[in-house]
């Protein structure tokens, strides 16, 4: 059975005849070469985060207060990765976390499509964002036979996110991914300074602009008023904050598994279970909208409260190591957004494809030279707390 750390030869092989990796190996080096290439004020945008930005800051250190014990002769010269979720087996435990704007953080515009050629060619999944600046649609004709979330940031007009919802199964989508703490936006002072907000400025619209429901109540169409429909948008999305009083109306759009984003206490994994849903999605948003703890001192509690209900985590994720340490404290998938956000500025498709490469390298050898053959090996007892 080939392991991913075979990637991680591959270089070594190809350095005999002078080739180097095209793109950075590391999420630093991804990042400056992205720094690069991007205007800084949409540089700021997804690089910021919420306040001092200490939560942002503090979602990536936290785990460096985690070690992994190495365990020796365990015979982990071949590693198993896959995991099971919704009836599905998945190569890897990574997905790609949803981001608003890598629809235009390719030089193409199209970054949405980048990120799902990206899944098509790795098998990891991405959540896609409600926020796309292609139509979900075209995006998922593009998922070849990698599934896809779709991520709902539900709108004020409840006809408008059931038509969201509708068009997501009809495209073939696996699940749907409520977002719940971006009902307003947070205090970001990076893009304040700006004044500057992308969809104001009409991007990463496309699902909104090709909604029949949307259409239906601007008396001139997107393209015929793109300013109009942009400020219908503005008052669209600012949805009022939803309560557990919405679940089963939430519950009730769809049968595809349904998984709540946002979800870090355990009293919430409770009443989010007692309400139907398949799936705990325990993120404090990369730190961009709340100051919070480490999103990473959640996740145990929640998994402890979610018992045998799938748990997917997000935030601070940087490498493989720290893939290895969120899935000893129970994650059943891992996300990651900036590392391949910067892949797809940097290379497109194949600069997510690359990260993602990297990635899977790191954990596979993570786990294999500390004596870890399968994910289900992976414990708390497997990490010490370090200083």
């Amino acid at each position: 059975m080939a392991n991913f750390s075979d990637f991680n030869l591959g270089i070594y092989l190809s350095g005999l005849s002078g080739v180097k990796p095209p793109f950075p190996v590391t999420y630093e080096g991804m990042a400056a070469a992205a720094a690069e290439k991007l205007d800084p004020v949409l540089l700021d945008y997804v690089a910021g985060g919420a306040g001092d930005e200490y939560t942002q800051n503090g979602n990536s250190e936290a785990f460096r207060r985690w070690g992994i014990y190495p365990r020796m002769l365990a015979g982990a010269a071949e590693r198993d990765l896959t995991i099971e979720l919704f009836g599905r087996t998945y190569p890897t435990p990574l997905f790609m976390a949803p981001i608003g704007v890598v629809g235009i953080m390719h030089e193409s515009q199209h970054g949405d499509i980048e990120v799902a050629r990206a899944a098509a060619a790795s098998g990891v999944p991405a959540v896609i964002s409600t926020l796309m600046q292609d139509p979900m649609e075209d995006v998922a004709a593009e998922l070849g036979d990698t599934p896809g979330f779709y991520q709902l940031y539900t709108p004020n007009d409840r006809e408008l996110a059931e038509s969201f919802v509708r068009r997501a199964e009809a495209a073939g989508y696996a699940g749907i991914v409520v977002t719940l703490d971006t009902w307003s936006l947070g205090w970001r002072p990076r893009d304040l300074q700006h004044a500057a907000m992308p969809q104001l400025q009409g991007k990463c619209l496309a699902n909104y602009f090709s909604d029949p429901v949307f259409r239906s109540r601007l008396e001139k169409s997107p393209e015929e008023d793109p300013g109009t429909a942009t400020i219908a948008w503005a008052l669209t999305f600012g949805s009022p904050a939803l309560s557990w009083d919405d679940l089963p109306w939430l519950r009730g759009l769809t049968d595809l598994p349904l998984l709540l984003k946002g979800i870090c206490h355990p009293d919430d994994v409770r009443r989010a279970k007692d309400g139907g849903v398949d799936g705990i999605y325990c993120s404090n948003h990369g730190g961009r909208q709340a100051a919070s703890a480490p999103a990473i001192d959640f996740l145990p509690g929640v998994v402890a409260a979610a018992d045998e209900m799938p748990v997917l985590f997000d935030s601070g994720v940087r490498s493989g190591v720290d893939v290895v340490k969120a899935l000893a404290l129970g994650a059943t998938a891992v996300g990651i957004g900036r590392p391949y956000g910067w892949g797809i500025t940097v290379g497109g498709a194949a600069g997510a494809h690359h990260m993602l490469q990297c990635l899977l390298a790191e954990a596979d050898l993570t786990m294999g030279l500390n004596g870890y053959r399968t994910i289900a090996e992976l414990t708390t007892e497997s990490l010490v707390r370090t200083p």
